[in-house]
């Protein structure tokens, strides 16, 4: 298990990554990253959880219109 600690940065907190986790993820400075609050704590996650939302109402439009997303691509 990896950690780090939590550290001023000016006026606001601040952690520092460890460079496995920063390869891992292919992260680079100015990154966003998105703080989810679940029941087991707070995880931080390169994914935006509203893209996977709308990545999943889109498959359902796709589905649904397929022939007629398909014959506009012409």
């Amino acid at each position: 298990m990896l950690k780090t600690a939590v550290r001023r940065v000016g006026n606001s907190l601040g952690i520092t990554l460890p460079k496995t986790i920063v390869d891992n993820y292919h992260l680079s400075e100015g990154d966003e990253l998105h703080l989810v609050e679940t029941d087991e704590g707070v995880v931080l996650t390169p994914f935006n959880p509203k893209f996977a939302k709308w990545a999943k109402a889109y498959e359902r439009t796709n589905r649904k219109y397929r022939n007629a997303l398909k014959a506009l691509a012409k």
